[in-house]
């Protein structure tokens, strides 16, 4: 395998180099408008190990990726199945090549079986085949690599790592020897992601090539055999995994420098309280979002809300920020009362709001960084652009945003970089100076660069006195910020814990729904 840049290539092939190469690149490019993806990449993946494509957003991992399964054909270079010339025009063409990708965005129909949806789109006429037949034959592929799933089930019925086992065994029952798993990880719990670590184990044990596609550097350096890194498009490294590198390597491949994402909690005394969130319940078509919830976040204090996806975050944050008004309970911000205020008066209070949805709710994204840092001001001021242009390029600079100049168009920004306009914007404060910061999943997406960014920027905020709730489902960031954790499960607070005190597998069982200790 070839190096396209002036790293070296580190380590020695886990699976043994007897292994026969089920899968190769040959110096694969790929070009859209303006963009070269993917310069000249050699990759290759041998039968029965995990191979892990690293890199930053925008590397070129997951073009790579879509040539390899057939989504997109290069522009130049070539593939080798087996050591034979292969072109796929298709994912169709890859699936006949024993080449399937599992998508992160999950491809299921919801109100179909486990069953339906395994065999829908099989090569085989699965119409001439009985419900039983169906079930039994799905069963038995799902058995045979430890992925438990019963097929009678409704799919819309299942948990997260559920429906993932499920896409798993579609792509295995439909003959896939082949699998590139795309950010497998994102939406896990941490006994999920267990659970997946063993159904990878099993599936390389039985001659299965893994190709893990991921941005957790902890989680890779578990899992693979070998790591491939990305940056701009080029190949930076090559380095056996499994213990044998560290994160700080892997992160130096991926920017080209050093990364610190440790962060230091607050080791002074909390200051007043800020936040205060009495007995808050929110229904909506008799359906309970938020369940007397209560809770505090005081001056230079960091609370942190862990939760799966769906479990009232989002309302949560949305009631708080003035949104959405509660069914029940009581928000007030720096003693005062914002409850059935509305947005307004919780901005003039100290509220500054970064939500989860960057450029539908955070950003305009036809508009302009400048006019973007604007929104907060006083809409009854008349502003001089003029006059607040040197601020907002101060601002750029200070919160390193990459971009030309402050008249950049905001929906031109990397995710990186539109947080960082998002955050720069809130934290400097608008009509009135941030008491509280609520902030939803900082660095969702985010490269290692930009998180490093983003979480010293959250880290200096707290040090300078300001209050923050951080609302994560990246249980590893929560564990790394927040002085105090919650746990929201089914829109009630399930669990309590010191940030110092709190353990992975407890935290991860209580966003699971399970009994722990610190329950609330």
């Amino acid at each position: 395998m070839t190096n396209t840049s002036h790293e070296v290539v580190k380590g020695p092939h886990h699976s043994g180099d007897a292994a026969p190469i089920a899968l190769s690149a040959h110096s694969i490019t790929k070009r859209f408008p303006g963009v070269l993806a993917n310069d000249s990449v050699d990759f290759d993946i041998r039968a029965g190990e995990v191979h892990t494509l690293l890199g930053e957003n925008g590397a070129g991992k997951s073009t790579l990726a879509a040539m390899l399964c057939g989504l997109y054909q290069p522009d130049s270079g070539y593939l080798l199945r087996n050591g034979q010339p292969i072109a796929l025009s298709s994912p169709r063409a890859g699936l006949q090549h024993g080449i399937a990708m599992v998508h992160q965005h999950f491809r299921l129909v919801d109100r179909f079986t486990v069953a339906e949806n395994v065999v829908l789109g099989s090569r085989e006429l699965s119409f001439t085949l009985n419900r039983k037949s169906i079930d039994e034959k799905v069963a038995a592929v799902a058995e045979s690599y430890g992925l438990p799933i019963d097929p009678s089930a409704i799919v819309g019925e299942l948990s997260v790592g559920q429906r993932q086992r499920v896409e798993i065994v579609k792509a295995l029952y439909q003959g896939a020897e082949i699998l590139l798993l795309d950010e497998p990880t994102a939406v896990l719990v941490p006994a999920e992601v267990e659970k997946l670590f063993e159904n990878v184990h099993a599936m390389t044990a039985a001659g299965k090539s893994i190709v893990f596609i991921s941005h957790k550097l902890g989680e890779v350096v578990e899992i693979s055999d070998r790591v491939t890194v990305l940056r701009g498009g080029r190949v930076t490294g090559h380095v056996s995994g499994r213990g044998s590198t560290d994160t700080k390597e892997l992160a130096r491949l991926m920017v080209g420098r050093d990364i610190n994402l440790s962060t230091q909690r607050a080791s002074h005394a909390t200051g007043h309280e800020v936040l205060q969130i009495r007995e808050l319940s929110l229904t909506s078509d008799g359906v309970n979002i938020l369940s007397n919830i209560s809770f505090n976040v005081h001056e230079g204090e960091m609370v942190g809300i862990a939760g799966v996806a769906g479990n009232g975050q989002r309302e949560l944050a949305d009631t708080i920020a003035g949104l959405i008004s509660p069914t029940a309970g009581t928000i007030s911000i720096g003693g005062a009362m914002t409850t059935d205020r509305g947005p307004i008066a919780a901005r003039e209070l100290g509220l500054a709001y970064v939500p989860e949805d960057r450029l539908g709710m955070g950003l305009v994204p036809s508009m302009s960084i400048l006019d973007n840092l604007l929104l907060t001001r006083d809409r009854h001021i008349v502003v001089d652009r003029a006059t607040v242009r040197p601020e907002a390029t101060r601002l750029i600079e200070q919160f390193e945003i990459k971009a030309n100049d402050a008249d950049h168009v905001a929906r031109k920004l990397s995710g990186g970089n539109a947080q960082k306009v998002l955050l720069a914007r809130e934290l400097s404060g608008g009509r009135t100076a941030t008491k509280l910061l609520v902030v939803c999943s900082p660095t969702r997406g985010l490269d290692v660069g930009a998180i490093e960014t983003v979480r010293r920027l959250l880290d200096d905020a707290r040090s300078a006195g300001q209050a923050i709730l951080l609302i994560s489902e990246d249980l590893d960031e929560i564990m790394s910020l927040a002085d105090r954790i919650l746990v929201l499960y089914r829109g009630a607070i399930v669990h309590e814990t010191s940030g110092e005190a709190a353990q992975l597998s407890t935290v991860g069982a209580a966003m699971a729904g399970l009994k722990t200790e610190g329950a609330a």
